[in-house]
């Protein structure tokens, strides 16, 4: 049985819920059919990043996740200062140091005109598939500006 197989069982046994010690944890994996040593156990426990507390072992929790981006266009009302096309390009510029949350922002809009980005402290680069796609773009970010 291979390593990524062996922990993806792991984890699918600790979604059941904490699992008291690494005997039980080695029991329950005999009865999925996976026959490991304390030793690999122990690694794979490692690797995973499981949680040990007074209930046993269980999976990672996010203590902190990670904060929602404000949406795009509370973003770009507040960031963007213009928008200019150029062939298959539109650049946005931003207020200093705002271009890289806004392009997260409209990366997250996923939008099917928009290539890629790429953003500088002040500065965004949409590229497009076509001029029509960027005049496109354009206007759905110039509408969030309004």
């Amino acid at each position: 049985m291979s390593k990524p197989i062996r922990q993806r069982v792991i984890l699918e046994v600790l979604k059941q819920g904490p699992i008291p010690d690494q005997d039980e944890l080695r029991r329950a994996l005999a009865r999925q059919g996976l026959k490991v040593t304390q030793a690999t156990l122990s690694r794979d426990i490692h690797e995973l990043g499981l949680v040990k507390s007074g209930e046993g072992y269980s999976l990672p929790e996010t203590a902190h996740p990670e904060p929602a981006l404000p949406s795009a266009s509370r973003l770009v009302r507040e960031f963007v200062t213009s928008v200019r096309e150029a062939q298959n390009l539109v650049v946005v510029k931003t207020s200093v140091g705002s271009a890289q949350p806004v392009a997260a922002a409209l990366d997250a809009e996923a939008w099917p005109e928009s290539v890629g980005t790429i953003a500088g402290d002040d500065s965004i680069l949409i590229v497009s598939s076509s001029k029509r796609s960027a005049h496109a773009l354009a206007q759905q970010i110039r509408e969030m500006l309004a």
